[in-house]
């Protein structure tokens, strides 16, 4: 079974087939996933979602690109929301610099403080780095983010920045863009990462994988990528599913035997 360890499934482009969604993911094989909220009303709808799906788990963050809009009252939900059984890691959260809304230095203080806020939890990150790398990589240093450590998420970076992030205890988690036939960095940097540090994922309802680009995402296709990485990595699909899932598990220390829900 597979494990999307990064949806969207909260978004209201779910609400009109929600149902429909979740049965293609099974029938796709993917047997959990995590739902990711990234500001309060994206985060208030992560927990009915994980109340009533046994595998299906929570992370919840505030998003860099609207890091100026976040209140005390917001830090103070996110907190609170933590202590929730299915909430399995802080995010996404992390720097932006495509966007221009938030400035640098707003983005800076709002990361530093979730990644203090996650390492109190001792929950792991789920970390959003465009265009911002080096920042990211420095601030998460200095924060000695290595002690909870988690999963750059969709990473789109080259090897080099790869291994130092293993070397923070991160996991590099692949999505659609390593099915796209421009993605030559992203599949070059897939081949070298280690299997035992490799996640994959949707980011539905974006990011659709080939054949499906420019389409609604969902997480049914994570196999899409699942079955690129084998072809990558020289292995079978079932190889791949299951070394990830179990990295999963790892990264975001769930334990089957008291499953949520």
């Amino acid at each position: 079974m597979l494990f999307d360890t990064h949806t969207h499934i909260n978004d209201e482009s779910f609400d009109a087939d929600f149902s429909e969604v979740l049965a293609r993911a099974q029938q796709a094989e993917v047997g959990r996933m995590i739902v990711v909220g990234v500001d309060r009303p994206t985060i208030e709808r992560v927990f009915p979602i994980i109340d009533q799906h046994k595998f299906i788990y929570g992370a919840i963050g505030w998003n860099p690109e609207d890091a100026i809009d976040m209140t005390d009252a917001d830090f103070a939900m996110i907190k609170r929301g933590l202590t929730h059984p299915g909430i399995v890691a802080l995010g996404e959260i992390g720097l932006d610099y495509h966007w221009d809304k938030s400035p640098k230095s707003v983005q800076h203080d709002v990361f530093r403080r979730q990644i203090r806020l996650a390492k109190d939890a001792g929950l792991p990150l789920i970390i959003h780095s465009r265009e911002a790398t080096e920042d990211v990589a420095r601030i998460l240093s200095e924060e000695h983010a290595e002690t909870i450590g988690g999963v750059m998420h969709c990473y789109s970076d080259d090897w080099t920045w790869a291994e130092r992030f293993i070397g923070l205890n991160f996991y590099i988690s692949f999505g659609g863009p390593v099915t796209f036939k421009n993605a030559q960095l992203q599949r070059e940097t897939a081949t070298k990462v280690p299997i035992e540090r490799l996640l994959i994922e949707t980011d539905c309802p974006f990011l659709s994988p080939h054949p499906f680009r420019g389409k609604r995402n969902e997480p049914a296709r994570v196999r899409l990528v699942a079955e690129k990485i084998a072809e990558l990595k020289g292995l079978s699909l079932e190889e791949v599913a299951e070394q990830t899932t179990q990295n999963a598990l790892r990264c975001f220390r769930i334990d089957e035997s008291s499953e949520n829900g």
